[in-house]
């Protein structure tokens, strides 16, 4: 069982040349851990063996886990096996979870009226997620697909646009639809650099990103810190916390 402050390394993937781990990065570095950062979009290898590494996060990116002509994405998502037979803690991010559900057999597809979530939209816990409490009652989103739960996960969090917004799969495994990872400057970037998304059915206008922001990022970086802090030690998925926060 890891300890946060362990001075390990997590192996960070991320999907653009200059996407960055943001919040997610910055709390792991300040728990004292090492970002080993790979870009498999680049050509970057994604190692044989987790043995050397503490955890995974695979986060987001413009590209969609359905894009099987990407050698990338294929290479992703057969690499997945290597997390889960190691049982190392693996946290998938909105691509990095559809990834994950698409490895597991599970669907990834668009909503069937054309709806994104672009922008902070609501959120609940399910029964069994309402140990990793309190959640954010709005979490900020950026995703035109969905993923159906895969077969033997448990589903933690659900919305009403988008159902499934967060599930544990085995011990170590959890995947989320949303960015908590959010930082004010990556908001700026991404509401600038990827305005034309902002023109989508459901999406946003770039003012409310900004103005919710003050209103939700308090609980959202709350419920990450709580999440990471319990995802290092491996327990993540022990529902007594339940009980213990009562």
């Amino acid at each position: 069982m890891m300890k946060p402050g362990a001075n390990g390394k997590i192996l960070i993937v991320v999907h653009q040349e200059r996407s960055t781990p943001g919040r997610v990065g910055l709390m792991l570095k300040d728990r004292g851990y090492e970002l080993d950062i790979r870009r498999p979009c680049l050509g970057h290898p994604l190692p044989a063996t987790l043995e050397d590494h503490d955890g995974v996060v695979v986060f987001g990116g413009p590209m969609s886990a359905n894009d099987d002509c990407e050698e990338f994405i294929r290479r992703e998502i057969d690499w997945l096996d290597v997390p889960l037979k190691e049982n190392k803690p693996f946290f998938g991010i909105c691509l990095g979870a559809q990834l994950l559900a698409r490895h597991l057999g599970a669907e990834v597809s668009r909503h069937p009226e054309g709806l994104v979530e672009i922008g902070y939209f609501p959120i609940r816990p399910t029964e069994p997620g309402r140990h990793l409490g309190p959640w954010p009652d709005h979490v900020y989103q950026w995703h035109q697909e969905g993923f159906t739960l895969p077969s033997g996960a448990r589903l933690i969090a659900e919305g009403e646009r988008y159902p499934n917004q967060a599930y544990a799969y085995g011990d170590n495994a959890f995947g989320i639809q949303f960015h908590p990872e959010l930082t004010l400057a990556m908001m700026y970037r991404w509401t600038t650099r990827g305005a034309p998304r902002l023109k989508l059915p459901g999406a946003k206008p770039r003012s409310t990103h900004f103005e919710d922001r003050w209103v939700h990022d308090r609980a959202v970086r709350a419920w990450l810190s709580r999440f990471l802090d319990r995802w290092l030690a491996g327990d993540a998925a022990a529902e007594p916390y339940a009980q213990a926060a009562e």
